[in-house]
């Protein structure tokens, strides 16, 4: 069996450079994490051991408890984070990766941006100066190594968060990833969930089943234009959240110290399969769809396919999900204790049948109104 292993850097070191010391003056982590390939399947392993303890910067200024770092601040759920948090009264300051188009959207809305990459560790310590919580929701883009930012560049942040004295750090993972090291992400998601808990920082931990803003993409949009929509015949359950409602619970989270150290999930108040989903997209768009159904066989194919070559391997990893599709998993949990112990009320929680129905109402309307401006123009042409 061929395996690769790496260390992790135990301190932020030079830029463009990273090297281990086992000084107790500096950050002092220590974690491995290997690929070990088989004939059947890629398995990640990890293991994560605190080592002396990373020591915190000098005191100097106190930092506001309303200064906050969102990474990931461009993505579905971040803008998202974002404007609730300004709306709540938040200085926010955006992690955001140098980009041909900036985030001007961000500053438009009065949050600061900072541009790092947390494949570039040296580029993370200045982002997190005079910074009380960071709220963590990156992940990696489809055409980079699952590991490059999902794993290795949030061990750096965290490291470097606790070796600069951040007061809170929130971790976005995903619901059911301990049940899951067939699949790399999952896998990943899980063993940054250890390694944060290990470094000592005050955490918390918020695993998500699904965002309703992907349905969007997926089957809404592709059915108001009369095109292939593509489904599996999975029967997977997801209880999709309207990011707002995440982005809400969140701040609630964030401000409860009963919810410090915790793991908790988020799930909407029901889960649903693929077909079900589409189904009521086609009743709220007035039209059926033109459904394309992919076996969850083909796709376990193209996944091996797709392992016979080094430079196709990372999207090998993404379709492991399909292990996932086809394990009759639900991606959901009762939400009575977490509404509970939060102190909100589950009724306030959008449901998807309210959600797609809003969106339907107001793109159909938006659609009618251009049809009748369109038409009136024809008139005076």
């Amino acid at each position: 069996m061929a395996a690769m292993a790496w260390r992790l850097p135990t301190q932020l070191a030079t830029p463009g450079k990273l090297h281990h010391h086992n000084d107790s003056k500096t950050a002092a982590y220590q974690s491995s994490f290997s690929w070990c390939r088989t004939n059947t399947r890629r398995l990640v392993r990890c293991t994560t051991r605190a080592g002396v303890g990373a020591v915190n910067l000098a005191p100097g200024t106190p930092v506001r408890p309303t200064s906050i770092l969102v990474v990931g601040a461009t993505g579905t759920l971040g803008r998202q984070i974002v404007r609730r948090a300004l709306d709540e009264g938040y200085d926010v300051r955006c992690l955001v990766r140098p980009r041909p188009a900036p985030a001007d959207f961000l500053r438009d809305w009065g949050a600061t941006v900072v541009n790092a990459d947390l494949s570039k560790p040296e580029t993370i310590p200045a982002t997190l100066v005079g910074i009380h919580t960071v709220i963590d929701c990156a992940t990696g883009r489809p055409e980079e190594p699952i590991k490059t930012v999902d794993w290795e560049g949030k061990v750096a942040l965290i490291q470097c968060a606790k070796a600069m004295g951040i007061q809170k750090f929130v971790f976005y993972s995903i619901h059911n990833c301990d049940k899951h090291p067939e699949v790399p992400l999952m896998e990943i998601k899980y063993c940054t969930e250890k390694f944060l808990q290990d470094s000592g920082l005050n955490h918390v931990i918020i695993r998500l089943c699904g965002f309703m803003q992907g349905i969007i993409g997926q089957y809404a949009v592709p059915i108001l234009e009369e095109k292939s929509v593509w489904g599996t015949d999975a029967p997977t359950r997801i209880a999709y959240m309207d990011t707002q409602d995440v982005a809400r619970l969140t701040f609630v989270a964030l401000r409860n110290e009963k919810v410090n150290g915790k793991l908790l999930t988020f799930a909407g108040p029901r889960a649903w399969t693929t077909q079900e989903v589409i189904t009521l997209c086609e009743r709220f768009a007035g039209q059926e769809a033109n459904v394309t159904t992919v076996p969850v066989s083909v796709l376990r194919v193209t996944r091996q396919l797709t392992r016979l070559f080094e430079w196709t391997n990372d999207v090998a990893d993404r379709l492991a999900f399909s292990e996932v599709l086809s394990s009759d998993t639900v991606f959901s949990v009762p939400m009575n204790e977490t509404f509970s112990l939060l102190g909100v009320d589950g009724k306030d929680i959008v449901t998807l049948e309210k959600y797609l129905q809003d969106y339907f109402t107001n793109i159909l309307k938006k659609l009618k109104d251009l049809k009748a401006q369109s038409k009136q123009s024809d008139i005076y042409f």
